[in-house]
């Protein structure tokens, strides 16, 4: 896809892997429309990136403020030909001490979150199949924790196994529509994420900048090839 004048959503674009994304998909001409729940945070990144971001408000968890959100996005943008899912979080620590809201509040970013977006989204791209050719890309990012169960993240560990296979009925859902569908599955990452999780990175973790280049090569593809997964990983965690 030439991102030139597309329009894409980015869901936790106020601070980390969400506002890289969001910059490098303005640096290719995207019009990004980037969500978050933190308004001044999301008015920094407009400043910072300029009239091509547009900040949009929303709790992704919350059913009535995502359909608002992208009836904002329908309305002002005009299309959506990109979904990058990537608001999330981890609370780590032993299952039996971890509390019932710690629990709920990773199922419902990372999961039910990603689900609202995504029904949100799928229509608009959909129609624009139906008109073109082609409907979209939807990039869920999942974690290695996707693909491994380590001890002490288990609620985190749950809920991106999920959004695996989220994922992949997804992306067989939805190729006969023109939609393509990826998930990546990044392992350490320096950024904010740490601050909450309970954890702390690898000392020589990857950038933010190493995974944005990496989605921004599966949006690139052409039209007819798909990198359905990736998983990424620091060469050398420890240095």
């Amino acid at each position: 896809m030439n991102l030139q004048d597309k329009v894409a959503v980015v869901t936790g674009a106020s601070s980390g892997l969400g506002r890289v994304f969001s910059q490098m998909l303005v640096e290719r001409g995207a019009r990004v429309f980037g969500l978050a729940r933190r308004q001044e945070r999301l008015e920094a990144v407009r400043e910072a990136l300029g009239e091509r971001f547009h900040p949009v408000v929303c709790d992704v968890t919350d059913e009535a403020a995502v359909a608002r959100a992208f009836e904002t996005i329908r309305r002002e943008g005009g299309r959506l030909d990109v979904l990058i899912n990537n608001a999330g979080l981890g609370k780590f620590g032993p299952v039996d001490r971890l509390s019932v809201e710690d629990w709920d509040v990773q199922v419902a970013t990372n999961l039910r979150g990603v689900f609202l977006c995504t029904r949100a989204a799928v229509p608009v791209m959909k129609q624009q199949n139906a008109e073109t050719g082609f409907g979209g890309h939807i990039v869920n990012i999942a974690s290695i924790a996707g693909l491994i169960g380590n001890p002490n993240i288990s609620a985190y560990n749950a809920t991106k196994f999920g959004l695996r296979g989220f994922s992949e009925a997804l992306m067989k859902e939805l190729r006969d529509d023109g939609i393509k569908v990826s998930c990546v599955y990044p392992g350490s990452i320096a950024t904010e994420f740490f601050q909450t999780s309970g954890s702390n990175p690898a000392p020589n973790a990857m950038t933010a900048e190493d995974v944005g280049r990496t989605v921004m090569h599966l949006l690139e593809t052409p039209d007819n090839y798909l990198i359905s997964e990736v998983v990424m990983r620091p060469l050398r965690p420890r240095g």
